[in-house]
């Protein structure tokens, strides 16, 4: 077996359940017993590799019936999905998180494989090499923002 880290272990038997239905309710408690870890280790696997960006909506509930609710979204067929993408890129937007962003639009078949790799490159470090790295971030986001907003309009 690779040497994977519990939190690829946990994330990839969400997905593994997300693969027969387009949403699951899951209880913190109950995966974190069934995998031995904390749950503060299932918080921290759906807050990083279950967000919008990654093409998940998360809507949880506290409490003794609470509830984390976890549905993967069709990034192009949503308008409210893109409007948040863009609440989530702001102003600014790193190159890790761009890649992220582009990464789930190819999955969910938005962008073909060619005009993926165009958007990387245009979004790259390298390509946005400014002095001050806030600028570059500045940039990233308004070019990842005019993407999307073009996409909506994809036919």
């Amino acid at each position: 077996m690779q040497n994977r880290n519990i939190s690829d272990i946990i994330e990839s038997y969400l997905k593994e359940i997300l693969a027969d239905s387009k949403q699951i309710e899951i209880k913190r408690s109950e995966i974190a017993e069934q995998f031995d870890v904390v749950p503060s280790q299932i918080n921290y696997v759906i807050k990083t590799r279950f967000n919008i960006q990654n093409g998940y909506l998360v809507e949880s509930k506290r409490g003794g019936g609470g509830y984390i609710r976890i549905a993967k979204v069709n990034l192009i067929n949503n308008v409210n999905v893109i409007d948040d993408l863009i609440d989530y890129i702001g102003d600014h937007i790193n190159a890790r998180k761009g890649l992220q962003i582009i990464q789930s639009l190819y999955e969910d078949k938005v962008l073909t494989k060619k005009e993926a790799n165009l958007i990387l490159a245009a979004i790259d470090s390298n390509t946005l090499s400014f002095a001050d790295k806030k600028v570059e971030d500045q940039v990233r986001a308004r070019i990842l923002i005019s993407i999307l907003n073009r996409l909506r309009c994809k036919e």
